[in-house]
């Protein structure tokens, strides 16, 4: 297993986190305010209780990429929300197991210190390392969520993966 940690973003790590559309085919939602990240960081440093980021770094320090979290309703009380998180490992360090240690530790994190009963992650449904990665992460995969995505100009299927506070790590 990877020795990658998380740690609050830090103002240099923006740039960073800014994608090419063009030569990351992986993270292609398309246009974002060029001043979009720095504005939230300057908010409230990319960190809040419901939703945030977080830098994932490899066993040297280097930034790999980032963790994030955002709340999505399945219900109109709080009780009812769930924590949805995403990835984004910089391309040179795919495939090295950062991502699932990343998720491992981002559940752990949010378990101690939110409320929140669920976590949920969805990936395209080609995205076949991305699921291995969250099953390796203790997820488990619930199903299919047709044409729930739109990237590229197309529609995209995303398979559902979850894990609750109860579930083993």
């Amino acid at each position: 297993m990877s020795g990658a940690t998380l740690r609050p973003v830090r103002r240099e790590d923006l740039p960073l986190l800014y994608v090419n559309h063009d030569l990351d085919p992986v993270d292609s939602f398309g246009w974002m305010a060029a001043n979009a990240m720095e504005r939230a960081f300057a908010a409230n440093g990319l960190l809040d209780y419901d939703h945030g980021t977080l830098i994932i770094q490899d066993a040297d320090g280097a930034v790999a990429g980032k963790i994030s979290w955002r709340p999505v309703p399945h219900g109109p009380t709080v009780p009812s929300h769930a924590l949805n998180i995403g990835t984004r490992l910089l391309p040179g360090f795919r495939g090295r197991g950062l991502g699932t240690v990343g998720k491992q530790l981002l559940a752990t994190y949010l378990f101690e210190t939110t409320t929140f009963e669920r976590l949920q992650a969805e990936t395209d449904i080609d995205n076949t390392p991305a699921q291995r990665s969250l099953e390796k992460a203790g997820f488990s995969r619930e199903g299919i969520a047709r044409h729930a995505q739109f990237r590229r100009g197309t529609y995209h299927d995303l398979v559902v993966f979850s894990r609750l506070r109860g579930d083993a790590p």
